[in-house]
């Protein structure tokens, strides 16, 4: 039996079964559906891609995978090396592994043990984001503040090791000057924070923390596992507030499998580079750099600049806006729309009961939660594919 995610499993619906899957298309033996959400956001390219397709194949022709303990590959290399040479600043050292919360496990604890390393021992405590979302790992729950998908934490009580702040300056300047000398990180979903609700704020906020990271010795880490490859309409976050450890995951393989990495800049890579075995990283998921993924990954990435997926989100942004600018309805909270994402949220959770099922009938698969209604579509949808997806949104309004 299958244990399915987030859900309860004795009141679940009976979920959609997909016999196959093209383009931004999902097909069930009675639908054809366009995939709104792009597989958990991930998906940028759209399904069975030709060029993607045959990257694995030339791949698992040698072989599909072996350990990066005493042994390397070509499509290690030739990725770390891409990342090196694509991603800003010094965002160098490429520490891989298989999903974005292990990711970040791995960037949590990079911190922790850079400052260890140096004999800093009372840097124990991570500065985090209120309604924040980093992994469903343990320490990942705990540096998130997300009530509906950690309360199991609660048996714990509070961390002592974590604080939560709002995404308000005053707020920041006053966590650092109480807490710099223990914090060893601040950790944040830039710009965009998804799974706690798809909630925007202003770049000027991470331009201050850059700042007082700076000022007070403290290491700025970017979980952009959902915000990066042009989800906020910027290609990273980093590309204008350059963070010390950038974590990326999700549309890293176009969707294809599960693969993420954490990318340390030099000053971090030089805190664990030394004559002693005990400041080694130790640390080590089985499939990191995996043959296939790497191969897909650096195919992705070659996709994406070749045809100017930039230009391709900013289309859809401004479509989607176009589209959704000055919608309203009684029920609806707030509209934002950021780069590839739209979010209707609305002031009671129960008015998006049975939506799922609606834009299934009407030819789109979407997954509400919480109070939010979104899309973030793969960057091939076409304009009225797109429009189709927002129509959907917005005739469920006007029932």
């Amino acid at each position: 039996m299958i244990w399915f995610p987030y859900e309860q499993m004795k009141t679940r619906k009976e979920p959609w079964k997909i016999l196959d899957a093209e383009g931004v298309y999902l097909y069930t033996k009675e639908q054809k559906l366009i995939d709104s959400v792009s597989s958990w956001w991930s998906v940028i390219h759209g399904y069975k891609h030709p060029e993607l397709n045959e990257a694995i194949i030339s791949q698992v022709k040698k072989f599909s995978h072996v350990m990066l303990g005493g042994l390397t590959h070509e499509s290690v290399e030739k990725l770390s090396d891409k990342l090196q040479s694509w991603l800003p600043g010094d965002l160098d050292y490429c520490f891989f592994s298989d999903s974005g919360s292990v990711a970040v496990e791995v960037a949590l604890k990079m911190a922790l043990q850079y400052y260890m390393n140096q004999g800093e021992t009372k840097r124990t405590k991570i500065l985090s984001l209120e309604h924040s979302y980093h992994g469903d790992t343990f320490k990942t729950m705990e540096a998130g503040d997300d009530e509906d998908y950690h309360f199991v934490l609660n048996a714990y009580g509070p961390s002592p090791y974590v604080i939560h702040i709002p995404t308000e300056i005053p707020a920041l300047e006053e966590a650092f000057l109480k807490y710099h000398q223990e914090l060893n990180c601040f950790l944040v979903e830039p710009l965009l924070q998804g799974a706690g609700g798809m909630r925007m704020y202003d770049v000027a906020f991470l331009e201050r923390a850059r700042q007082l990271c700076d000022q007070y010795g403290v290491l700025l880490v970017f979980d952009e596992v959902a915000t990066g490859f042009g989800r906020t309409g910027n290609r990273f976050v980093a590309d204008l507030v350059l963070p010390d450890i950038l974590v990326l995951g999700k549309a890293l393989t176009g969707g294809y499998m599960g693969h993420a990495v954490t990318v340390a800049n030099k000053k971090v890579f030089e805190g664990f580079y030394d004559d002693n075995p005990e400041h080694a990283l130790m640390h080590g998921p089985t499939f990191m750099g995996n043959a296939l993924a790497c191969s897909v990954a650096l195919k992705s990435i070659e996709i994406f600049e070749k045809q100017d997926y930039m230009s391709k989100i900013r289309r859809i942004e401004a479509i989607t806006r176009r589209e959704m600018e000055g919608f309203s309805d009684p029920r609806i909270q707030e509209v934002r729309m950021m780069g590839g994402c739209v979010c209707v949220e609305v002031k009671d959770a129960s008015d998006l009961k049975g939506y799922q099922q609606f834009a299934y009938e009407r030819g789109v698969f979407s997954r509400p939660f919480l109070n939010c209604l979104y899309a973030m579509v793969p960057y091939v949808i076409q304009e009225e594919e797109l429009i189709k997806v927002l129509e959907t949104m917005k005739e469920w309004f006007g029932r």
